[in-house]
């Protein structure tokens, strides 16, 4: 007997579907996701959508950005859940598209409770976060046998400031995490991971546009880490990925582990 396995569950019928777009590259996009745009009448999307994502964006359908930027010019997030709510309730099939996985550091259950609250059926289609997409990009295992048996998944800052976290068990030999919006925050996370003891050899890549064509890595240690980012003048989105180096075959690098910084 034969099984047909449905692109969508029960749910994805509703009027408001939250959608990850991945890290920036549409190959990346899952068939649900494609799906799910073809069929948009309203789509609000982040800022961190990729211009390839964004062009599969039918015609017919209305886009809507509303995005937020760390540190910086941002919509308020009640505008968002307002926005949101209003279109669902116009009749509208919205969805609500959001760079990498909405699951992820995109305030999804703050728009979900705005939903429910208004009596809205919601479901989500997955994506790829960036952290995958930066391993792919470095060409090295997220996870490693007798190196690491854990990903930890951490945010740079939070609606207080500089986010804290175990920074005793990120300090040992061999652990692994993906830091996301973590630029700002590079000095804090350097003199706290030190200040744990942490080896200054530790490295530590940056990868900026994960996925997309103009895709930068910058290679450093722990002890150069804020020098290097200062000076690399990364303006587009980006991960840190801490513990992890590039081997020879990724991308292209700018390997600065030998630079002396003055």
């Amino acid at each position: 007997m034969r099984f047909t396995l449905p692109l969508f569950s029960r749910r994805r019928s509703a009027p408001v579907l939250f959608v990850g777009a991945g890290p920036g590259d549409p190959g990346l996009l899952t068939l649900s996701a494609l799906r799910a745009l073809k069929s948009a009448q309203v789509v609000i999307h982040d800022r961190l959508v990729g211009d390839g994502v964004l062009a599969l964006i039918p015609r017919r359908a209305r886009r809507i950005a509303m995005g937020k930027a760390g540190f910086g010019p941002s919509t308020a997030q009640s505008e968002i859940c307002a926005r949101l709510v209003a279109e669902a309730q116009g009749g509208q099939r919205v969805v609500r598209l959001k760079g990498g996985d909405p699951m992820i550091f995109g305030r999804l259950d703050e728009e979900i409770d705005a939903l429910d609250a208004a009596g809205l059926a919601w479901d989500i289609v997955p994506g790829i976060t960036a952290a995958a997409a930066a391993g792919a990009a470095l060409g090295q295992s997220l996870t490693k046998r007798g190196r690491n048996a854990s990903l930890r998944i951490l945010t740079g800052h939070d609606m207080a400031g500089f986010a804290d976290h175990d920074w005793r068990a990120l300090a040992r030999p061999g652990q692994v995490a993906a830091i996301y919006m973590g630029k700002k925050a590079a000095r804090f996370v350097q003199g706290r991971l030190l200040m744990h003891g942490a080896d200054p050899a530790t490295p530590v890549c940056v990868v900026e546009n994960a996925s997309r064509p103009d895709q930068r890595i910058l290679a450093s240690s722990l002890g150069l880490f804020p020098e290097a980012l200062a000076g690399a003048n990364l303006g587009g989105p980006a991960i840190v990925m801490l513990g992890l180096t590039a081997r020879s075959a990724a991308a292209e690098i700018t390997d600065i582990m030998q630079q002396k910084v003055s």
